[in-house]
């Protein structure tokens, strides 16, 4: 850390946040006591926080957003001199990076072509389902209007968003809801709904039909998946399912939403996690990734059919999408995701991804042959998940407390990992990794060593 850093500099700062901050996703009353915890470094995939202390990040800033790593002049130059030149004009104009990065973006999704800029994953999913509202009320008389979502899916923070949330501890308190968001089942075969089957995938996702047929079809506009289930443990498709869901949504004429908002941008060792998986979306929604964190940007990506839905009548003064971002016409934004786009091209950091993501999930497995307390390991490229368990044979999952004491105790030991959090009462016991794409094998290597020796301490 340079000088401006040194602890008996920052003390005032951490008295500021102590009185003034309200942390994200934080129980207070324990910061009467204890100083809360300053970050105000990162280079690479290191983070020092107020009192010197160095750790390093294995989940991208805390919720998978920080792709390419700390410290990257080239994205905060980029972003300066955008500024200086024109900071900000509201989308109902365009603007040079915002043109440039939509044509880049579009080149990178195949069957995609329209770019709508906003400011944060939960703003992203809401404009879909705006746009699925206005096209049911537009071309199927009000009909097509319900929208389904997954158990364990997460789509955001706002009032819409958590209404297509399929995990309860991040609802609970916050309705009533909207209504037309309809829950279909889970993917987790770890967690099967039918026992120990040999095509879970295809019962899966036959499940959602049954929903869509109960519902009927015609009430159905679309569907919001994450490629990857996220914070609801990590949980990556079974085979056979997302063949046979897009099967189902095109015989019933449901629109794809796919949720990209933390697999996007390389996580998962392609572009986008739906291209591992044969799909072809009607809506992308992205966020974290497209500027690692350098500037707030998100995007709702839309084939060119969707997009003509909104232009068939200029007659008609209600016909067009009349929806405005305030923030999604900064153009800090898309200014850093060129800038990020680039560094993950020219440094290679898809293929990185995949090795590395290789790698990791081999020590994951690794760990479980020597500890019991892993149930099962799950990922895609450098997105990955343990579940653990207090009991292998019975799958029971292991206490909370547990849980959050071995990622303190891999804190303690200067490696910053997750887990799974107010998301699911009793089944946040899923440890999350998401290092930066340029993770090395050294850094994959301690990750592996940290919850190695947390897992021993804890669980002896």
């Amino acid at each position: 850390m340079n000088d401006l850093s040194r602890t008996n500099d920052l003390r005032h700062v951490i008295e500021a946040d102590r009185a003034h901050v309200w942390h994200h996703l934080s129980q207070h009353k324990p910061y009467e006591t204890v100083d809360p915890r300053v970050m105000v470094e990162g280079r690479g995939m290191r983070v020092w926080d107020a009192t010197g202390r160095e750790y390093l990040d294995a989940v991208s800033g805390g919720v998978w957003t920080v792709n390419v790593g700390y410290g990257r002049t080239s994205i905060a130059d980029a972003v300066r001199d955008q500024l200086v030149k024109l900071n900000y004009f509201a989308g109902s104009a365009g603007s040079i990076p915002a043109a440039l990065f939509s044509e880049r973006l579009i080149a990178k999704m195949p069957g995609m072509a329209r770019v709508y800029y906003a400011n944060s994953g939960s703003e992203a999913n809401e404009k879909v389902f705006k746009m699925v509202r206005q096209i049911a009320h537009r071309h199927h008389g009000g009909r097509k209007s319900k929208i389904l979502y997954r158990e364990r899916d997460y789509h955001g923070t706002t009032i819409g968003a958590l209404a297509a949330a399929g995990q309860d501890q991040r609802r609970d308190q916050y309705g009533p809801f909207p209504d037309g968001f309809v829950p279909v089942p889970h993917c987790l075969e770890y967690r099967s709904q039918w026992g120990r089957v040999e095509n879970y995938g295809e019962m899966a996702a036959d499940a959602i039909e049954a929903v869509i047929l109960r519902e009927g079809p015609d009430s159905i506009g679309a569907i919001c998946l994450e490629p990857v289930t996220a914070g609801g443990g990590v949980i990556t498709p079974p085979r056979g399912y997302w063949e046979k869901v897009q099967d189902i949504c095109r015989r019933h004429e449901i629109l794809i939403h796919i949720d990209e908002v933390v697999c996007g941008m390389g996580r998962t060792g392609a572009w986008f996690g739906y291209q591992n998986y044969g799909v072809q979306p009607d809506f992308v929604t992205m966020a974290k990734g497209v500027a690692s964190g350098y500037a707030a940007i998100a995007c709702t990506v839309t084939t060119e059919a969707v997009f003509a839905l909104f232009k068939d009548d200029a007659a008609d003064p209600m016909s067009y999408f009349r929806d405005i971002s305030t923030f999604g016409g900064c153009t800090a934004g898309p200014a850093a995701a060129l800038e990020n786009m680039r560094i993950i091209e020219d440094e290679g950091l898809i293929d990185n991804t995949v090795a590395m993501g290789e790698r990791l999930m081999a020590g994951l497995h690794g760990l479980a042959e020597r500890h019991a307390a892993i149930g099962d390991v799950r990922g895609k490229g450098l997105f990955c998940g343990a579940e653990l368990v207090a009991d292998r044979a019975t799958r029971e999952p292991m206490d909370e407390k547990r849980v959050q004491a071995v990622v303190a105790d891999c804190m303690a030991h200067g490696v910053i990992i997750g887990a799974t959090n107010r998301s699911l009462a009793g089944l946040n016991n899923t440890l999350c990794l998401s290092p930066a794409l340029i993770a090395t094998p050294d850094d994959i290597d301690r990750i592996v060593e940290a919850i190695d020796g947390a897992l021993t301490r804890v669980c002896s």
